[in-house]
């Protein structure tokens, strides 16, 4: 599991009974201003792709089971659209929208 370095202390000694592997990710040293941390960012990215489904923007669900069945749609959102090319999420037909465009 990858954590910040804000969950150090606390995660740690939970983690461990656990039997979970935990990997604190941190910036490197000498660093200053804004530097992504590589596997840091791949879950930032990963909480942006979710967030475009308008379900997973708020917490709407009692269950943490939902919630999970929510994300697994999500993701298959996202695979389903990298795999058929499409780029934007748009329930609007692109014609349409040209053609109002320009007559309009």
């Amino acid at each position: 599991v990858w954590v910040d370095g804000g969950y150090r202390r606390h995660l740690v000694e939970h983690a461990a009974t656990l039997g979970i592997d935990m990997e604190i990710t941190t910036r490197k040293p000498g660093t200053k201003g804004f530097t992504p941390i590589p596997k840091r960012w791949a879950v930032e990215r990963t909480y942006g792709w979710l967030m475009l489904h308008r379900r997973l923007a708020r917490d709407y669900e009692t269950l943490p089971t939902r919630s999970e069945a929510v994300v697994h749609i999500a993701m298959t959102d996202l695979m389903a659209r990298r795999l058929t090319g499409e780029n934007t999420i748009s329930w609007r037909d692109p014609k349409k929208n040209t053609e109002d465009a320009i007559s309009g």
